[in-house]
């Protein structure tokens, strides 16, 4: 008789782990919360599904316990995770180490899945709520009782919960004793106390971001950085953000530095503003920053470094320019929150991985139970490294569910 995998939930992780366990000659089965399997795949990478990232390293991955990540990803590695989709009928390609589907579309890794499901004879049985899992496997839904030979937790975490992530598996993991590490949102915006934020909106422009916790440097980032009427937002932002979360989170000041300038230098900016003055000393005051930043900053830069809106370039002194160098390339905003989960693209936190064992995904306290995807503490940069944490650990869940005790 097949070994009967139950998975619950239908995200990247649970289908890849069906697909997995049913290859092993499992009897795999979906259960989904949803009207729909898959959903929060199509709002990846922009709706083009940022599927994975050629450039592979520990460091892109984060939690309590980071090194767990980086073993699970070298069980299921990124050649594999290419071959895998590249055997479902995917075309690839590779933007500076970015994988994405050829057709630029996240309906297509989706599709793919789906029709693999399909051809397979999975049953996913859509919205079925799993209420309760004993450690016997027996499972209570809101289709029934169903009972287990192995079963796969892969029901995602809280962040966009629009798509379906509501944070249900929490309480199934911790109803089977596991801990679960305080999920916050991440990979989200960050609101700022400033008042010149409104004049700010909407301007874009490369910067690099330094967050500091209690006044301790926590993590920096540098790309195009993105101004709101309330805060910043922008992929270097997201990268450093599930730092300010834990930090507010744990009641720490938390404050970013942000360096509007970061192709020069602090002394090489300084020099090129004193030049400036020399050379364009007939124009107004709030003039001067033109061509070298958004028109947007000028005003609230000058403000800051005590230039008098009316002051002549010429009359600018060099404890000012002192003062604007500093600005430029070290201004400083106070974090007081971060966005909510709704606009979150992953969490933070979650079921411990040191309870859980990378080489096969299975639970160190209740034999025959998987966990795999977000509901672990486990969470990725900017770049695909999150949705390859998926098609791991949901394909060595599956894997190991399907075969049985090792």
């Amino acid at each position: 008789m097949k070994r009967r995998v139950m998975i619950i939930g239908g995200g990247a992780s649970g289908m890849t782990a069906a697909i997995a366990a049913a290859r092993e000659g499992a009897d795999a089965v979906i259960l989904e919360h949803t009207k729909r399997p898959g959903k929060k795949i199509l709002s990846t990478g922009n709706g083009k599904c940022n599927l994975t990232n050629l450039d592979m390293r520990k460091e892109a991955f984060r939690g309590e316990n980071p090194g767990f990540a980086w073993k699970v990803v070298g069980e299921v590695p990124v050649k594999e995770t290419l071959s895998f989709f590249e055997d479902l009928g995917l075309v690839l390609t590779d933007r500076n180490g970015y994988v994405y589907p050829a057709t630029g579309q996240a309906s297509s890794v989706l599709d793919a899945l789906r029709f693999e499901l399909e051809r397979l004879k999975i049953p996913v049985l859509c919205e079925c709520e799993v209420l309760s899992v004993s450690k016997k496997l027996e499972l209570a839904t809101s289709q029934g009782a169903m009972k287990a030979d192995a079963v796969i937790l892969a029901a995602g975490s809280k962040a966009a919960p629009g798509t379906g992530s509501d944070g249900s598996g929490y309480k199934l993991a911790e109803s089977l004793g596991h801990s679960v590490i305080k999920p916050l949102p991440a990979l989200v915006q960050l609101k700022c106390r400033e008042a010149w934020y409104k004049q700010f909106a909407g301007v874009r422009t490369e910067a690099s971001v330094t967050l500091y916790s209690d006044g301790k440097a926590a993590a920096s980032d540098r790309g195009e950085l993105q101004f709101t009427d309330y805060g910043i937002s922008g992929i270097p932002v997201f990268q450093i953000s599930r730092f300010a979360a834990r930090a507010l989170s744990d009641g720490k000041k938390v404050t970013v530095r942000l360096d509007l300038l970061p192709v020069m230098e602090k002394k090489e900016l300084f020099q090129f503003l004193t030049n400036r003055v020399k050379r364009l000393g007939y124009r107004p005051g709030e003039e001067f920053l033109n061509g070298v930043l958004n028109k947007k900053l000028h005003q609230v830069l000058l403000k800051e470094s005590g230039i008098p809106a009316g002051r002549r370039t010429r009359e600018i002194t060099e404890k000012q320019l002192g003062v604007l160098t500093d600005r430029i390339k070290g201004l400083e905003t106070t974090v007081t929150a971060v966005n909510p989960f709704e606009q979150a693209q992953i969490c933070c936190g979650g079921v411990d991985t040191r309870e859980v064992n990378p080489c096969t995904m299975e639970s160190k306290l209740v034999s025959q139970l998987f966990l795999a995807g977000e509901i672990l503490d486990v969470d990725g940069i900017c770049g695909g490294y999150n949705l390859q944490w998926a098609w791991s650990s949901g394909i060595l869940a599956g894997r190991n569910a399907g075969r049985g005790s090792i």
